[in-house]
């Protein structure tokens, strides 16, 4: 099989933990969400480990569409030690023999889907989890990792800068609830419960990410603002451009939920994220600085006297002091790294068609 063209991103990327792969070595994962951006940034760091270091692990993955993610990833599909198989997360069958370690990072994180249908997202999220770790349990496995997000803490307090892992949050109980946030922090409990009970659960609470894979027409600012780049376009920010994020590129995203997975404290919950914190017209500015500096930025609104910004960010102290991970690659970096996959998927789809 051919090096992955992301094989010097990973090797950065974990250069930060000597000896990270050993525990790996002999393995058999089963891993749900694996045709996602989380699940491919694991799968594409799992094989290039395997090709360059003969871990020998080998890994099952559930998706809902497997002929598309052969057409999508052939170079996964084919990969030597993984198993693509179909089923819903929510009552898919039990593949039989053995396995050590379960990743659970089957969801969907559609605005639409959290508006138009919530029961559906969160029974996805609710009974997804409890079949992943009914399974994880009958199959013998020792560590189980759930992706779960940000977004279990609610709104962001006002003076809160960074949320860390022990905050209250701050949800309003006459807002409409979120069903997505709503249904993580019923993953959260049930995987607590799982812990309880002797499974080396760990929790990942994800936040914003940029990095090949990343949908550049759907949800999130900073895919939209780079295809705006790609094609030439101004940046029009509907809002008043003051809300909050922060981006981890992909390759540090894989370090960073293996080793919670690998080395995480069972019960734990950790985020998962960059601390740069940017607000989205800032944002706009550095993609259009890094990507075409001609390109203008035009922001709709005007930011309400004496509200503070809306934010979206972790203190992310815990994993760097328990796991000794550290962010690795910048905002620029990562932008320029995106949108040079995006311009690369463009020309083989014109090669191609």
């Amino acid at each position: 099989m051919t090096r992955s063209p992301l094989a010097d991103e990973f090797d950065a990327a974990f250069a930060q933990t000597p000896g990270f792969w050993e525990p790996l070595r002999g393995t058999s994962l089963f891993i749900t969400g694996g045709t996602g951006f989380f699940g491919s940034w694991l799968l594409e760091s799992l094989v290039h480990a395997n090709l360059s270091r003969g871990l020998g692990a080998r890994a099952t993955i559930l998706t809902r569409d497997e002929a598309g993610f052969r057409v999508r990833r052939p170079r996964l599909a084919s990969a030597p030690g993984l198993t693509v198989v179909s089923g819903d997360v929510r009552d898919f069958p039990f593949p039989p023999g053995a396995f050590t370690h379960v990743i659970h990072a089957a969801t969907e994180a559609s605005v639409r889907l959290n508006r138009e249908q919530p029961a559906l997202m969160r029974d996805v999220i609710v009974r997804g989890t409890s079949r992943a770790l009914e399974f994880a349990q009958r199959s013998g496995a020792k560590r189980f990792l759930l992706a779960s997000s940000g977004a279990v803490y609610g709104r962001q307090r006002p003076g809160v800068t960074h949320v860390a892992e022990e905050d209250p949050g701050a949800a309003l109980p006459l807002e409409t609830p979120s069903a997505y946030a709503e249904g993580k922090r019923e993953a959260e409990r049930l995987c607590v419960a799982a812990a309880d009970r002797g499974l080396g659960v760990t929790i990942a609470r994800g936040f914003a990410f940029v990095g090949a894979g990343l949908p550049l027409d759907g949800d999130f600012a900073i895919g939209n603002f780079i295809q705006d780049a790609l094609n030439g376009r101004a940046i029009d920010i509907r809002g008043d451009g003051t809300p909050c994020r922060s981006y981890l590129y992909g390759s540090d995203l894989a370090a960073w939920l293996w080793a919670i997975l690998l080395k995480g404290q069972p019960g734990r919950a950790y985020n998962v994220g960059s601390e740069r914190r940017v607000s989205v017209a800032e944002l706009a500015s550095i993609v259009t600085g890094v990507l075409d500096p001609k390109l203008a930025v035009h922001i709709a609104g005007k930011p309400a006297p004496g509200m503070p910004p809306e934010q979206y960010v972790p203190d992310t102290r815990r994993a760097r002091t328990e796991l000794g991970l550290r962010e690795t690659v910048g905002l620029e970096e990562a932008i320029r790294r995106t949108a040079a996959w995006a311009r690369s998927e463009i020309s083989s789809a014109q090669a191609n068609p």
